[in-house]
């Protein structure tokens, strides 16, 4: 894992192995914001997701994450997240201090 700056936005994605969930939670308190990305009804992990952060109409941050929880410290304020996975996209808004948003495909 390893923490990464896409515009104005830091993050920070993984947590497929246990001692990678261990440590993002230890790190979350450096944090504003979570996702999390899964699929179907046992809600199983995804990784390799397309993500834009979007505020108002402007894309504020885009990446790909690499895990299915990520971590964002982004400045203050209510953002529209469209993530795709295998080209289907959902959306969803979040705030800062949202934590564990889920994503679900």
């Amino acid at each position: 894992m390893v923490q990464r700056t896409a515009g104005a936005v830091t993050y920070i994605c993984g947590g497929v192995a246990e001692d990678e969930q261990v440590a993002l939670q230890q790190l979350a308190r450096n944090f504003n914001m979570s996702l999390l990305f899964t699929q179907g009804a046992r809600g199983e992990y995804l990784s390799d997701v397309d993500v834009k952060l979007m505020r108002g109409n402007k894309e504020v941050a885009s990446f790909v994450a690499d895990g299915p929880r990520c971590l964002l410290k982004a400045p203050s304020g209510t953002y529209n997240v469209r993530a795709t996975y295998q080209g289907r996209t959902r959306t969803a808004t979040v705030s800062t201090g949202g934590r564990n948003n889920q994503m679900r495909w």
